[in-house]
């Protein structure tokens, strides 16, 4: 179904104007607070705020917060959304005023990028040290890939974003997604890997992964990569990530087998030390999902940590099926 006569025209006349028109290609690249905005159009912080309320208004954009700042996007999904996109393919890649605002927004993206790279050298040799001790990132990739499939996601969700290397390494299938994490700084970094990485239809948000501000049964895919190892209670987080799958959807988890390397609770702040097959089976079980897959991936090295990644669907579409 198309949009209402009345509905198009007010989306037409919305956007229409010179300065919104400017802020959905702006928003159309990625994720901006209104500072950003400002810098990159020249204009009062006032004068933005009420254009982009406008946009919020017919619906064109969303808002999230993230501690005292706001963040702006193009809305993924809609039929208005998808008027604006394409009216903004069909401006000029040539048009003056928008090359000066891709200019200055690519200026806006290094000074994210500086930021993030900032953070990640005054913490990088813990990562490095933690990496030496378990499999390779590209036999923990592969295996992933190849448990994943080719099977098109319509939405993602990752927990624990962190770098937001799940929202960049399987980019390739998703339609949209969404990265959360309770690090600010971590966001900091994914949002410059998915900006490097000319990611668009990804967005990361600022969210306790055991209270999700989501929406029940909006995803049809989730993962949980290194994360589950620093929770109290990570049955609550795989509660959680059942919650908001849909009937069928998949749920893949991937963290350290069982292991007794102490030293990582004070090193690392790692509160499990590993788990195994059949914890895991436990809690995804009472969560509603089923194991469809678990595979253990060693280090080759004594002494070294196995990684292990577990695939598991939401078992309402098999019932349903069953019940026909």
């Amino acid at each position: 179904m198309g949009l209402a006569l009345d509905t198009l025209v007010d989306v037409l006349k919305t956007a229409g104007e010179p300065t919104r028109f400017r802020l959905l290609a702006l928003l159309a690249a990625g994720d901006l607070t209104v500072t950003d905005l400002t810098d990159i159009l020249g204009q009062s912080q006032p004068r933005i705020s009420r254009h982009l309320k406008l946009l919020a208004e017919e619906n064109l954009i969303e808002r999230y917060q993230e501690g005292a700042w706001a963040y702006f996007r193009l809305r993924q999904e809609g039929l208005a959304p998808t008027v604006v996109r394409t009216l903004l393919a069909s401006v000029s890649g040539e048009d003056p005023v928008l090359l000066r605002d891709g200019e200055r927004l690519a200026a806006v993206k290094r000074q994210r990028a500086e930021r993030a790279q900032s953070y990640f050298s005054r913490n990088a040799s813990g990562w490095d040290e933690l990496r030496r001790l378990h499999a390779s990132d590209d036999t923990v990739e592969a295996a992933l890939l190849k448990l994943v499939g080719t099977t098109p996601i319509d939405s993602m969700l990752d927990l624990g974003t962190g770098t937001g290397w799940m929202l960049q390494l399987l980019s390739p299938l998703y339609r949209r997604a969404t990265g959360v994490d309770q690090s600010r700084d971590m966001l900091t970094v994914a949002r410059a890997n998915l900006d490097k990485a000319g990611i668009t239809k990804a967005s990361v948000r600022h969210a306790d992964i055991l209270n999700l501000p989501l929406e029940g049964q909006d995803f049809d895919f989730v993962t949980v990569h290194q994360v589950l190892h620093f929770l109290d209670q990570p049955d609550l987080a795989i509660a959680e990530a059942a919650r908001v799958l849909r009937p069928g959807g998949r749920l893949v988890i991937v963290d350290f087998a069982p292991h007794s390397l102490e030293h990582l609770r004070d090193d690392h702040a790692h509160v499990r030390l590993g788990f195994s097959h059949q914890l895991m089976a436990e809690w995804l079980t009472k969560a509603g999902l089923d194991v469809e897959q678990a595979i253990d991936l060693a280090p080759g090295k004594e002494g070294a940590l196995t990684v292990t990644v577990w695939l598991a669907r939401d078992r309402r579409m098999l019932m349903a099926g069953n019940a026909a």
